[in-house]
């Protein structure tokens, strides 16, 4: 079993940058794939971005491509989501989600989820 933590969000303007942290415990972070999602108020969970155990290959929802980059530091047990060129749009609650079987791009899936950062774009 895997515990992840986010931290890194805060209030942007709108061009600006953010980098999101997803720090999780345990000895065997290398054997789980990472995502990240996030939710706007009123709306469902969404997909952003996943990358599969030892960083082989990346996956991202068309919103956020050539914008939003995913990595890992297997480490330091951390994944990343730099955020550039952020749109108002992109403001809501960016959870983490590991998965030691699947790439975690379901929102629904049974993975392990962090509590989520509040990320807020200004316009």
């Amino acid at each position: 079993q895997v515990h992840v933590v986010e931290s890194g969000g805060g209030l942007v303007q709108a061009g600006g940058s953010l980098r999101l942290s997803c720090a999780a415990s345990g000895h065997t972070f290398s054997s789980y794939a990472m995502g990240w999602f996030r939710q706007a108020p009123g709306k469902e969970r969404e997909f952003v971005a996943a990358i599969s155990r030892r960083g082989g290959s990346t996956h991202y929802t068309d919103s956020v491509k050539s914008r939003f980059t995913i990595s890992r530091d297997d480490a330091k047990n951390t994944v990343y989501l730099q955020m550039n060129s952020l749109k108002p749009e992109d403001t809501a609650v960016y959870y983490c989600a590991a998965d030691p079987a699947v790439v975690p791009i379901s929102p629904d899936g049974n993975h392990y989820w962090g509590q989520g950062t509040q990320v807020t774009v200004s316009s």
